[in-house]
Order: structure tokens, then sequence, then C-alpha cells
């Protein structure tokens, strides 16, 4: 039996979003402090710099975690791992290398709790239905989703595009149906949420974490001729062109 549960409300911590099966813990003030240290814990709540947790409540289902994010388990709940042979490990371990994700993510499932470690990161709960079932994701997003969700290493449509870009030549996709819950740069509330529908999304520089695989990306210059990008002083911008969402972290 769970005397002290996570989840419950405290002059320390609260639940500030769920979605799913995953509940984000706020540790509102820090109090396990020392005098030297007091004062700059003390700032950093009051700037947001606060340490979340997630908390998977598991019924009888499976979620699938980034490797070493796992602090505790309550329950009957039993973990394997997301290799399905050695064809499977050794795509898994080419993709590792490139997306610097690791090859190997624990699959829990069961009936209890599952609480990740904590992290300074935000926490952001999506819902890939959002996403027209499949979204794109910046390098060390990903914490933790359903195990009805997948995941795969897509490539760029062009060399190119991920050289002058600055998004990298390969990132993870996430498909299927489920709950994806990342870790972000920036709050939910400070991103900008673009739903493209056919239309055209341009940015100068690589502050797009996370955006639909039905996009298309390329790099352009910012004006149709070379002489009106240097003069407008942006040269190349990334755009997102087609039907799908874009989240950007703007001042991240």
């Amino acid at each position: 039996m769970v005397v002290n549960n996570v989840l419950n409300q405290t002059a320390a911590h609260g639940v500030v979003s769920k979605l799913g099966c995953y509940s984000v813990v706020e540790y509102l003030k820090d109090v396990s402090v020392s005098p030297s240290s007091a004062q700059t814990k003390f700032f950093m709540s009051k700037m947001g710099v606060r340490k979340r947790q997630v908390v998977a409540n598991l019924n009888n289902q499976g979620i699938i975690l980034q490797a070493g994010a796992m602090q505790m388990v309550v329950g009957a709940v039993e973990m394997n791992t997301n290799i399905k042979g050695a064809g499977d490990f050794f795509k898994k371990m080419v993709g590792s290398k490139v997306t610097k994700e690791s090859a190997v993510k624990p699959r829990y499932f069961g009936t209890g709790q599952v609480i990740l470690e904590p992290t300074y990161k935000y926490i952001l709960l999506e819902d890939l239905a959002k996403w027209n079932g499949a979204m794109t994701i910046e390098d060390g997003l990903f914490l933790a989703c359903d195990d009805t969700v997948q995941m795969k290493v897509t490539s760029r449509s062009s060399f190119s595009s991920a050289v002058a870009g600055g998004e990298g030549l390969f990132n993870n996709t996430l498909f299927g149906q489920g709950i994806a819950v990342l870790e972000s740069p920036a709050p939910a509330e400070e991103l900008l949420v673009f739903d493209l529908t056919n239309d055209t999304l341009k940015i100068d520089g690589n502050m797009a974490i996370a955006w639909s695989n039905t996009l298309q990306f390329t790099v352009e210059r910012s004006s149709k001729t070379l002489i009106g990008s240097a003069a407008s002083g942006e040269g190349l911008v990334n755009v997102y062109r087609g039907t799908g969402r874009v989240l950007v972290a703007p001042v991240a």
C-alpha cells in the first residue's frame, strides 16, 4: 500500500498537468536546501526554474521510457526491453548513433505507478492525434510514450537542408496512437504552435523543436535573389510547407 503518494498536493509540490495516464508534478519550491544555497534556490523558484517529475498511472497497460529515466515503480509493474531480435537491435543501434538517442528503451507494463526521475526541463504531453498520427522531434526531447506509439529514424529530404538548416540529417519520428512525453527547453506557454493548412512557415534559425512529418522541410533564401537575401540580412531560412503542425521555441 502506498502511504504517501507523490500525486498528493503538498506545500512543496502539486500536479500541474495531466493527459492519458501521465501526470506532471512540479516542485513549487525546493525546501531541501542548505543555508549556502537557499538564496539561489529561492530566486530559481520565482523564475520558474523548478524540478518536474512525470508519474504514469498504469491500468493494465504499457509505456516506453528513455533509458535511465525511471526512478521508482509501485505495484504489479514489469519491465522488458523494446528489442525484438538481433536485427532489430542492430537497426536501433544504428539509429541511436545518428540521433544521439539510447538504442534500448525499456517498456514498463502492468498495473501501478512508474515515477520518472526529476528534471529541470519543461514537460510537454502531446497527443499524436493532434499531429495527424506522427510527429518528428529534435534530438534529446523524447522522455516517454505509450507502448502503442512507435519510433523510427527519419532522414532529411536533402543533405543541403540538413546542413544549412541546422536541424541535423536524422531525427526521430513518433507515430501511431497515444501520448508522447517530451522534455522541452521552454515551457508550453512560451512555445508557438503553428497549424498549417496548405501553407508555408519560414523560420530564421533552428527554433522548431517538433513538426508533423507530413510537412516538407527545405532551406531556402529569404528572398528570390541573392542580392535581396544579402540586403535583408536574413540569408537562409528554414521552410515548412504543406499541412501539419510546427512547435517553435522562439526565445529558448
